[in-house]
C-alpha cells in the first residue's frame, strides 16, 4: 500500500480554504488528494493529472471515498495548462507537484521501475507506450557509451558512470539487455566490489537516471512549475515534493528567482522533511523536501 509522504506537511503548507480549487498535478494513489478533501468536508474542487491511467483510477476510488470527486486528466503535468482549459477551468488556488514514484509502480506497474523485480525494461509513465516511446531498453542497447555514461553521471549523480556504460556497451555486444535483472547483473559486473555492499544498491542511481532521461523529468518539472505558477490565483500557493538532489535543486532555484522578482514569497525558506515518526513508519520518505510557495 502506497504511503503519502509528508502529508500533513503538505496539508497544512497549502494553507486550504473551502472553495479552494486543488490541482494534483501527479495524483499518484490519491492520498494528498483524499487528504485535502478531507480536510475541506469535501468543499473543493479537486483536478487530478497523471501520465498513468492507473494512477488516476486509484485517485478517483480514493477521493470519492473521502465523499469528493476528481476531474481527472491523463496526462504529463508539464501539460497542465491544455488540462485546465480542457476543463475550462482558468486558474487554480494551490498546486502540488509529488515527483517520487508511488509503491504501485514500484511493485505492481511491469514497467521496470524497480531493480528488485525482473520485468521489462521500459521505464516510462506512459500506459500504453507504442513504438515511438523512448524506452530505457532502448538507451541501453541503442545509444553510444559517452551519452549513456553522461546521463548516468548527470541524472543519477554516479560516480561509476563510465564503468557502468562501459559494462552496457560491452554486454550489449553479448546480447540484448531486455530486463531489470539484466542490467543489474551489467551494474554488479562494472562496479567495484566494496560498492556492491553499499546501504544503497549499486543499481539505484543508474535506474534513476535512465527514467528521468525516458520521461523527460527535468524539462517535465521545469515546464510543470513555469505553467503552474502562471495559472495560480494571487495568494496561491504551489508545493512541489522532490526526492532527489538535482530536483530539489531546480524547485530551489526557481522559487528563489521568483521571490526576487516580487512576484511570489518563499512559505518555507529551507525544505521541509519527513520526521522521525514518519521514516520509521516509510523508511521511502527519508530523501524527500517539501519546498512551498505562494503567489503575489
Amino acid at each position: 500500500m502506497h504511503i503519502s509522504v509528508l502529508l500533513d506537511e503538505v496539508i497544512d503548507g497549502l494553507d486550504l480554504k473551502p472553495g479552494d480549487v486543488y490541482l494534483d498535478g501527479t495524483a499518484g494513489s490519491g492520498g494528498h488528494a483524499r487528504a485535502v478533501c478531507e480536510a475541506l468536508d469535501a468543499d473543493v474542487k479537486i483536478i487530478a493529472l497523471d501520465a498513468d491511467f492507473d494512477a488516476l483510477k486509484r485517485t478517483t476510488k480514493v477521493v470519492a471515498e473521502a465523499g469528493c470527486t476528481a476531474a481527472t486528466v491523463e496526462t504529463n503535468y508539464r501539460n497542465l495548462d491544455e488540462a485546465l482549459d480542457t476543463l475550462g477551468i482558468k486558474k487554480v488556488d494551490k498546486i502540488l507537484f509529488d515527483l517520487g514514484l508511488s509503491s504501485n509502480q514500484l511493485e505492481n506497474s511491469q514497467r521496470g521501475f524497480s531493480f528488485q523485480h525482473d520485468e521489462p525494461l521500459l521505464m516510462t509513465f506512459a500506459d500504453s507506450p507504442d513504438e515511438y516511446t523512448l524506452t530505457a531498453q532502448e538507451i541501453v542497447n541503442t545509444w553510444d557509451e559517452e551519452n549513456i555514461a553522461d546521463i548516468i553521471y548527470g541524472y543519477g549523480d554516479e560516480g561509476f558512470s563510465r564503468r557502468i556504460a562501459k559494462g552496457i556497451v560491452d554486454a550489449r555486444k553479448q546480447q540484448p539487455i531486455k530486463t531489470t535483472f539484466d542490467l543489474v547483473k551489467v551494474i554488479e559486473d562494472s562496479v567495484p566490489f566494496f560498492y556492491k555492499h553499499k546501504r544503497i544498491h549499486p543499481a539505484t542511481k543508474t535506474f534513476q537516471a535512465l527514467r528521468t532521461t525516458v520521461n523527460d523529468e527535468i524539462e517535465s518539472l521545469k515546464d510543470g512549475m513555469r505553467k503552474g505558477f502562471e495559472r495560480l490565483e494571487p495568494h496561491g500557493r504551489l508545493a512541489i515534493i522532490a526526492f532527489h538532489s538535482k530536483e530539489d535543486r531546480i524547485v530551489k532555484n526557481y522559487f528563489r528567482d521568483m521571490a526576487k522578482d516580487g512576484v511570489a514569497k518563499l512559505i518555507t525558506k529551507k525544505p521541509i522533511t519527513p520526521g522521525s515518526t514518519e521514516l520509521k513508519n516509510n523508511p521511502r520518505a527519508r530523501s524527500a523536501k517539501l519546498r512551498i510557495l505562494e503567489k503575489l
